[in-house]
């Protein structure tokens, strides 16, 4: 247990530093961002190459999973267990969203953020899939280490670096990209949403406190909430999971499911836009036509709810820790009714100080 709380401190400290960083404004941002994009890339290519060129060119390397030169090695078993991991799915291709804020930071917003876009998509794609049979070439996929999502890529690069002689030199680099991406993500992800709700909010929905910005122009109030809900995030589930592996496991399931518990809002705006399209006029257009617009909407919004309902399942075997299964199932529950709640709630206040100042 030392060693657990040790390691909830040094997840205290690094929210803390990576808080401070978010607050030092855009500049910064971009700078950590630029880096850490072209490191993993680049990290994500030496990957693919190293692990599909090390059975044809280090001998007594051999290929962990077998067959796979047959296609049904890649079809999933469709169970109960694989709808849970939907979820997972539509987290992973997430996160895109995140840039929209900085769109019109862009010299030419109308092509330049579209093009960002694709190419963002292509690379996230080319390196899944490729990485992915790579990881296969690595490890066996009918017997996954227990703690492959942690500590998978350290792993790899391990045993990558023996493979090829030279040390524990690709997890010295891999470890630096990953700190530089973990930092520039997370930042981003503190920075952007609170962006997009609290720098053109109405006061009749948001405290004037909570948009209240500090020199850099950002609502360092905002950072001070976000600081809080998340410190309660980690020690609240940490009392009952008292494992940093499974507790890892079980924040990355649970953001699999309150992350795109988002996006039904989008997709609902997008339906009810597309119902009325000839109100607005607009610079960016998935689709010109009302119906396929709401069509799309639609479908979008329903196979995101479905999945996000399926991913509350805990990813544990109910029968072998019915506590503990029983414990995550209400977190994955009760977190998301705390934050739609909350966001409930956030207009009664605002409205409560406009009447004080009235």
């Amino acid at each position: 247990y030392r060693l657990f709380n040790d390691r909830i401190l040094n997840l205290f400290s690094t929210l803390l530093a990576i808080l401070w960083l978010s607050s030092r404004g855009l500049t910064t941002l971009n700078r950590i961002g630029s880096m850490a994009g072209t490191a993993m890339f680049l990290m994500s290519i030496l990957f693919i190459i190293l692990a599909v060129t090390a059975p044809l060119m280090v001998k007594g390397v051999h290929v962990a999973t077998p067959d796979m030169g047959d296609i049904h090695t890649y079809l999933p078993k469709f169970d109960l267990n694989y709808f849970t991991t939907i979820s997972m799915l539509v987290f992973a291709v997430g996160g895109a969203e995140k840039i929209s804020p900085y769109v019109n930071n862009t010299k030419h917003a109308a092509k330049e953020f579209p093009t960002g876009m694709l190419v963002l998509a292509g690379m996230v794609a080319f390196c899944a899939l490729l990485g992915s049979f790579g990881m296969g070439m690595l490890f066996n996929s009918n017997h996954i280490p227990t703690d492959l999502m942690a500590n998978g890529p350290y792993t790899a690069f391990a045993m990558l670096g023996s493979y090829y002689h030279v040390g524990n030199i690709f997890v010295i680099l891999y470890a630096i990209a990953n700190a530089l991406a973990s930092i520039s993500a997370l930042a981003f992800s503190i920075d952007a949403p609170l962006k997009m709700l609290l720098s053109d909010a109405d006061p009749h929905f948001i405290p004037k406190k909570l948009s209240h910005l500090n020199k850099k122009g950002t609502p360092i109030n905002g950072y001070w909430l976000t600081g809080i809900l998340v410190s309660l995030l980690i020690i609240v589930p940490a009392l009952g999971i008292g494992n940093m592996n499974e507790l890892y496991k079980w924040l990355l399931n649970l953001n699999s499911v309150v992350m795109p518990l988002r996006y039904l809002w989008v997709f609902l705006a997008y339906y009810l836009l597309n119902k009325h399209l000839e109100k607005f006029q607009a610079e960016y257009m998935f689709v010109k036509n009302k119906h396929v617009g709401m069509i799309i909407g639609g479908w979008c919004f329903l196979f995101t709810a479905l999945a996000c309902l399926l991913g509350m399942l805990p990813k544990i075997n109910c029968l072998n820790d019915p506590g503990t299964w029983w414990f995550q199932m209400g977190l994955n529950i009760i977190t998301p009714v705390i934050f739609l709640a909350l966001g409930l709630i956030l207009p009664f206040i605002a409205r409560r100080d406009e009447a004080r100042l009235l």
